[in-house]
């Protein structure tokens, strides 16, 4: 089932020739979602070629690098005849703001737009197989990072294993690979434990928007199979991270190393780095003791199964 991550928009509050302002595509099988929409989001949607059916926006905060271009893609939607309803997840205490900033240049969309404030610490999207939830993040004003969570699979169905103890190729199958134990014709049941293995993890993605490093990081990304954080700044920088409110890579790197993460991706990169983002990645690999990787724009990572 895919999962995969296109990185839309990498820079800082301030964009680059090379880099658009933040912006995440997250793709899970037939579902898409938007994680911030920085100005320009909806032409590297087409850039990138991500598609335009994005049920959700999940906002981690309102600065402008995060929010511009909400009010475009909306209105991209209307011309484009879109009827499904848009769910906009934004931190409580800005709802009001979102409202108004989608309806900047006066007009009502032929669509419903759902504004819904969050706090950390929810599940704001639960599906019957994975879950959007949110974590704490320190940015110096109301903000808050998500985690995509899937549900447990099903454990690995020992078709060897059953056929060994008389279970006939067929629907029985199926039943004890729901967890239901069936009965053969000679009154022998057969357990589901018995040729089913141990439940499998799902997959979990983490996003931090801007934020320094925070413990509640480490615990919504312990053990998670894709890290995205805040590493707008090289360590060299690390006063103006913290005067911001931004991690440096380093900082980034360590939290990825204390969650026990699989895959560390930085993006918001500053314009401090033009073209070369070298430094930083240097920064959060000797701090996460792994290869990190830093964002650019039409980046995409997929996130397989273990």
């Amino acid at each position: 089932m895919t999962l995969s991550v296109t990185f839309l928009g990498t820079s800082g509050a301030v964009p680059t020739v090379e880099r658009n302002p933040s912006s995440i595509h997250v793709r899970r099988e037939g579902d898409a979602f938007l994680f911030d929409t920085g100005e320009g989001t909806q032409r590297q949607m087409m850039r990138y070629g991500t598609g335009f059916d994005v049920q959700a926006v999940f906002l981690t905060h309102v600065h402008g690098d995060h929010v511009l271009g909400l009010p475009g893609l909306v209105q991209t939607w209307d011309f484009n005849d879109r009827s499904a309803p848009l769910d906009v997840y934004t931190p409580r205490g800005t709802r009001r703001s979102v409202r108004d900033l989608v309806g900047a240049v006066g007009a009502t969309p032929s669509f419903r737009v759902d504004v819904h404030e969050v706090s950390p610490g929810e599940t704001v999207l639960d599906r019957e197989t994975y879950a959007v939830e949110t974590f704490r993040t320190d940015h110096g004003t109301r903000s808050v990072g998500y985690a995509l969570v899937e549900a447990d699979r099903k454990g690995r169905f020992d078709r060897e294993r059953a056929e060994e103890l008389g279970v006939p190729v067929g629907p029985k199958f199926s039943d004890l690979h729901e967890g239901n134990p069936v009965e053969l014709d000679d009154g022998t049941v057969v357990r589901p434990e018995q040729v089913v293995g141990d439940p499998r993890p799902g997959r979990r993605v983490v996003y931090t928007g801007d934020t320094r490093p925070v413990d509640a990081t480490v615990a919504a990304a312990a053990e998670a199979d894709l890290l995205v954080h805040d590493g707008t700044f090289a360590n060299r920088d690390a006063e103006r991270a913290r005067a911001t409110g931004h991690s440096t890579a380093g900082e980034a790197g360590r939290i990825a190393r204390e969650a026990g993460v699989r895959r560390l991706v930085l993006t918001h990169v500053s314009s401090r780095y033009p073209g070369d983002a070298s430094e930083l990645r240097a920064d959060a690999t000797e701090a996460y003791g792994d290869d990190a990787v830093v964002a650019h724009d039409g980046l995409t990572v997929d996130v397989p199964y273990l």
